[in-house]
Formats: structure tokens, sequence, C-alpha cells
């Protein structure tokens, strides 16, 4: 099958890999995820304290997943992030073997990246970044559709329709992101051409992950419209609804500049959301797939699950 192409590449047993998401996907994650046959990535800030230094706690991420396992693992850098040039190069000394890309343009650190050796993967939510990526030298696309948690593309363009076109657009590797929390899920993205998928906030709802409990909690409280979309006049992010993600809808609907929506989010919510457990006022990114989240496992029960389920589903389908 097509999938085995990917796991070729990242050199993994199941086609499934784990965002790395802002704060939370630490070592500890990413190397249960690992460990279970899929692909587990570390965020640079997860499990950082407000003032912490963020070029170091990535270099001690590192360090620790290499003592948690042996399996392959990545690493996800967000180009708008702080002392990016640093966290690059911490990559590339540490020896991390894949990389995935976002929020920035992405050419400005393919080729050193590939020079050293790394397996890149690019984060898209068009047919054109995707062809864009390929030209650029990535090794695979992750298609990202409207439903993913956190930042999303401004064309809004749903998962079914996006992943398809990506498919039949490129001749890389895609992966398909964004509503993903079950075997359905991961079979319906594999027959709409993807190799297979990245998934976040099922990975958030286990043992192994150091989201805050009222987090979890809230997570699996959720129902199918518990996830709202925010600020379609900088960065579209998607959020889970609580009194932070109303407010500031309020906010866009009564006209705030950008600068007002910026600086109500200053000061670390995100973080004191999904640390420290402040689930009323922060930012707590999640996929428009809470709905299907309804309990806490651990990460290889997340993988088994998906394995196991998607072989039934395709043997009814024959």
């Amino acid at each position: 099958m097509e999938r085995r192409r990917l796991c070729k590449l990242l050199g993994i047993e199941h086609p499934i890999i784990q965002n790395g998401m802002p704060w939370v996907a630490n070592a500890e994650l990413a190397a249960a995820v690992s460990s279970a046959g899929a692909l587990g990535f570390i965020s640079p800030n997860a499990g950082m304290a407000p003032d912490g230094d963020l070029v170091e706690n990535l270099r001690e991420q590192i360090k620790k997943i290499k003592l948690l396992t042996h399996k392959v693992f990545g690493m996800n850098l967000s180009l708008d992030m702080p002392h990016i040039d640093e966290l690059i190069n911490v990559v590339m000394e540490e020896g991390v073997p894949i990389v995935t890309m976002g929020q920035g343009n992405l050419a400005l650190y393919t080729g050193a990246l590939k020079d050293a050796g790394i397996t890149v993967i690019h984060a898209v939510s068009s047919a054109r970044h995707a062809k864009a990526a390929e030209a650029y030298g990535a090794d695979a696309v992750i298609v990202q559709g409207y439903e993913v948690g956190g930042s999303i593309g401004s064309e809004e363009l749903p998962t079914v329709v996006l992943v398809p076109q990506v498919a039949g657009a490129v001749d890389i590797p895609v992966l398909a992101a964004g509503g993903i929390a079950d075997a359905r899920g991961y079979v319906a993205a594999l027959a709409l051409g993807a190799e297979g998928v990245q998934i976040g906030t099922r990975f958030m709802v286990t043992h192994e992950c150091i989201a805050h409990s009222k987090v979890k909690e809230a997570i699996i409280d959720s129902v199918d419209n518990g996830t709202v979309v925010v600020g379609r006049r900088f960065p579209h992010t998607r959020l889970l609804k609580n009194q932070l993600a109303e407010k500031l809808l309020d906010m866009e609907a009564s006209g705030a500049s950008e600068e007002k929506l910026r600086a109500y989010l200053e000061g670390g919510k995100a973080r004191e959301a999904l640390l420290e457990g402040k689930v009323g006022q922060g930012e707590i990114y999640c996929g428009a797939e809470v709905g299907l989240i309804n309990e806490i496992l651990s990460a290889a029960e997340v993988v088994e699950s998906l394995v196991e389920g998607a072989s039934a589903i395709i043997a009814k389908l024959k």
C-alpha cells in the first residue's frame, strides 16, 4: 500500500504522527507515541516555565527523549517562534532526525536542514502551498484542513476537500490533519489520498500528556460544536469554547483592532490554560474532533485503536 512509502521515509511502523502541540508535546509523550510504532513529536516550549529559556528547554527535551526511547522522533518548529535561528541550530547539533515546519517562509531553512541529513515535512493549507513545499525540497507535507486545532489556514478549506486536491498536485507523501481522532477518520484520510495522518487533540487526552487534568476533562466534556475559530483579522486559530474564546468573538464582532485582540492575548494565556489548568481564561488549542474524545487513554492505546480499528473497517469495506 502507498502508506508504506511514508513509513519507510520516516522509519516507523504505522503512518501516524503525533502533532508537536505547543506547551504539552514533551519528550515523555513523544517517546510513548514512538515506542508504540507511530511517530512522536516534541514542541520546543513543552513544559517550559514562564521565564524559561526556550533554546535550552529544546535541548533538554531532545536529550531526555534519547534516554526514553531508541525509536525515531521529530521536532515541530513554528517559524514565528522567537530565537528560531538558534532553535534550528540546536536541532541540527543534536541530530534530530525529522522536523515539521509551519507558520513562515519554509524555504529559508529547508535546504540547511536537509543538508544536515534531516527529513523535512512542511505543514500546508492549500494545494499551492504544497506544490511550493515540494519545489523547496520538502520530503512530505502535512495537509492541515480547517478542522485542525491552533493555527489554521486562512483559506478555510476542510480536510475532506483539501487532501485529495493536494494528493493530486504533488508526488511527495501527503499526511492529513484536521478532525481526525479515531479509526474512522484515519481510514477516511487514506481514502482521500493521504498516506498517513497527523493527530493532535486525541494525543493531548492521554495519560502521558502533561496537559492539565482540567484541560483533559474539558475536552472530554465537549460536544460536536465544542470549538470555535477566532482571529479572522490575524492568524486564524481554533480554540476550545470557553470564556476567553467567547470574549475574543465578541471583540471581533464589535470591530476591535488587531492590536487590541493581540493585546488581550498577551501574558502567556495559552500556557496558563494548558499547563496550569486555567481553562476558562486561557487559550486551549483543540481540533474540531473534540466531540469524538470521551476518555483518557495511554498513547499506545490510541495508536492501537487507530491501527486495529482501521484494519477492521477496511475489511468490512472489501
